[in-house]
């Protein structure tokens, strides 16, 4: 076929913008589709969160709500440390659902009265694990496992499952580590009444730079303690008499 001919049955070239307008609406559908996939995996997420949220309310009531009182504190400590949008949804989700392990540990333990055994303690001590196994099959929760795997770490690395030690601690874990250390200290529970807040604070302080974080620690007690008097209601005592 003469060169001639060819050409002249080849499409005719187009503008640059008329190309530029074309390639726009041809991927116009497929961003409409993704954003439509990424809106449904949203929404599927949201649910995982609230469906094992009220796992956690039908195995232990008082580990329901300890759970959506350390997702609230969680995202304002976050927020003052000037963690960004994504950080402080993986830390609002590891709050919620730090415990979720506990599903996996036996009420005789989760609510024994008395000091735990060395061999019940070590089965505890499984349950960021179990939780970290879980939520990390879920897209969209890899992070959000690891803080959970890694909020009994301890600042000065003698904490669990990994001996992390400072900054190899994800910030997510740290900021749960106190707020679930200081929540669990005021909270009454079946076995034992809750403590005054300046006992908690004392013991927070105490323990800062070895077992918890000074900045999260620095960042977290002025707010609690303008929250006490709602924390106290919700735990199940007073102000009049716990301070």
């Amino acid at each position: 076929m003469p060169l001639s001919t060819a050409s002249s049955q080849r499409r005719p070239l187009q503008p640059l913008g008329e190309q530029n307008a074309l390639a726009a609406l041809a991927s116009g559908p497929q961003l409409l589709k993704i954003k439509s996939i990424e809106e449904q995996l949203s929404a599927l997420n949201s649910a995982v969160i609230c469906a094992f949220n009220q796992l956690l309310d039908l195995k232990d009531l008082n580990t329901g709500v300890h759970s959506t009182r350390l997702a609230e504190w969680a995202l304002h400590v976050a927020g003052e440390l000037g963690l960004d949008a994504g950080a402080q949804k993986d830390i609002e989700i590891a709050a919620l659902l730090h415990d979720i392990g506990k599903v996996g540990i036996p009420d005789a333990i989760l609510n024994k009265p008395a000091r735990l055994t060395a061999e019940e303690y070590a089965l505890m001590k499984k349950h960021p694990e179990y939780g970290w196994a879980v939520l990390r099959q879920i897209p969209g929760m890899e992070r959000a496992s690891l803080i959970i795997l890694h909020h009994h770490e301890s600042f000065d690395g003698s904490g669990y499952p990994g001996n992390l030690k400072g900054e190899e601690i994800p910030m997510g874990s740290r900021i749960v580590s106190v707020i679930d250390a200081f929540d669990a200290m005021v909270s009454s529970r079946p076995y034992r009444a809750g403590m005054p807040f300046e006992e908690a604070e004392r013991r927070l302080l105490k323990a800062t730079g070895t077992q918890f974080d000074p900045l999260v620690i620095s960042s977290f007690l002025p707010h609690a303690r303008s929250e006490m008097p709602a924390v106290f209601a919700a735990a199940g005592t007073t102000i009049s008499t716990s301070l």
